[in-house]
């Protein structure tokens, strides 16, 4: 029988944005899920927008136990999935994320930022939007395909549901989780661009962290890896899982 395995996009995306990693994989090791998070996609209009509720969501998917991957937003939200419920994630993969904001000057300031970006993003088209976000820096690297992968994803969210999931779950909003990393037990794999490289730093002090981790550098590659690399997520999740503490 395959293992579970549930997949968690980052923001403006959906779970589409993991179709190239599930077809990768194949069927043969994993049953996949990868749900639209609230305020995204078909999911644009659930509320509250918060980590409690979206841990809750994904915990009802049904399975006693997953294994469990996040992608930036999807990172973070696996890390309080996998607090909440250590005994249910067999095993955790985050992707090019962070576990927080630490001073809390910057969280605010951050904090700041997110709803002053929300407040645009409300009077945007999701055209407008898309294009904005798909020009950040942190996607400069992206091939031309790539890009166009990316903008038909986010084209499928609205500028309200974004706007939401900003102010509830950006990284503004976040309460840091450094300090907690030390009871996830399970097996983590942290998986970085190599040419992302705010990412990779936090890659580092990620695996430097958690009790089990290992960190995969993916080279050539920039921050959304499993739209720009898929087959590289693939192998990460293929490899058997080391030695939980």
């Amino acid at each position: 029988m395959s293992e579970r395995l549930v997949l968690l996009h980052g923001f403006t995306q959906t779970g589409r944005a993991w179709d190239e990693v599930i077809e990768a994989l194949g069927p043969q090791r994993y049953t996949a899920v990868a749900p639209d998070l609230r305020g995204h996609g078909s999911a644009a209009g659930a509320r509250p927008i918060t980590f409690d509720a979206i841990t809750a969501d994904i915990l009802a998917l049904g399975e006693a136990s997953f294994a469990l991957c996040g992608y930036s937003m999807g990172g973070r939200i696996a890390l309080h999935v996998a607090l909440t419920a250590p005994d249910r994630v067999d095993r955790l993969v985050l992707v090019a994320t962070t576990a927080g904001i630490e001073d809390a000057a910057d969280r605010a300031s951050r904090r700041a930022a997110d709803e002053a970006l929300a407040d645009r993003m409300e009077r945007q088209s999701i055209e407008e939007l898309a294009a904005a976000w798909g020009d950040q820096p942190l996607f400069a690297g992206q091939s031309g395909a790539v890009r166009a992968r990316a903008d038909a994803d986010r084209r499928r969210n609205d500028p309200a549901g974004l706007a939401a999931s900003l102010r509830g779950i950006g990284t503004g909003a976040m309460v840091p989780l450094w300090d907690r990393l030390g009871e996830l037990t399970m097996p983590v794999d942290v998986v970085v661009g190599e040419e992302d490289g705010k990412f990779l730093a936090l890659g580092e002090r990620l695996r430097d962290a958690l009790p089990a981790a290992r960190l995969t550098v993916v080279p050539g590659a920039g921050h959304a890896l499993a739209l720009e690399r898929p087959q590289a997520i693939a192998d990460v999740l293929s490899r058997p899982a080391h030695a939980s503490v």
